[in-house]
Formats: structure tokens, C-alpha cells, sequence
């Protein structure tokens, strides 16, 4: 266990930034599985700008890797026109 009043609050702080960043990564990974799963154009067009938004606001906060979300934003690119 930590000695020092500054590693007790930074242990506070990383589980709090832990937790923080797993909602974020869900939250992206749940909105491509649902973008993933439509099978009309129309409502693919309408949900990606929103879903590469998210994509770009977890590589902006270093959650994943900004070439994991250029990867990432490449692949949904393509299933979007695909449809």
C-alpha cells in the first residue's frame, strides 16, 4: 500500500481516469457494432458522422491510437458505401 498522501490521491485519480476511459471505449465500440449492424444506407449516412466523432474524441484523449482510429474510421468508411 502507498506511504505518501500524493500516491493515495494519484491512486484515487487513475481509477477514476480508469473508469472514465472504459465508458468512453464501451460507449465508441458499442456505437460501430450498432453501425456495423444496419443494412440500410440511409441510416448508415445519418449514424457515421456521429460514430467517427466519437472515434476522434477517444484518439484526441490518447484512449486508443490515433492510427487505431484512422483504422478504424477507414474501415466504417468503406462499409458505409458498400451498402
Amino acid at each position: 500500500m502507498a506511504n505518501h498522501k500524493s500516491a493515495l490521491k494519484r491512486i484515487r485519480s487513475n481509477d477514476k481516469k480508469r473508469l472514465r476511459n472504459r465508458f468512453q471505449h464501451k460507449t465508441a465500440r458499442n456505437a460501430i457494432r450498432k453501425l456495423r449492424g444496419l443494412t440500410t444506407k440511409k441510416e448508415a449516412n445519418k449514424q457515421f458522422p456521429d460514430v467517427v466523432s466519437l472515434v476522434d474524441k477517444l484518439a484526441k484523449k490518447n484512449i486508443i491510437h490515433a492510427n487505431k482510429a484512422a483504422n478504424i474510421k477507414t474501415k466504417l468508411a468503406k462499409f458505409v458505401a458498400s451498402l
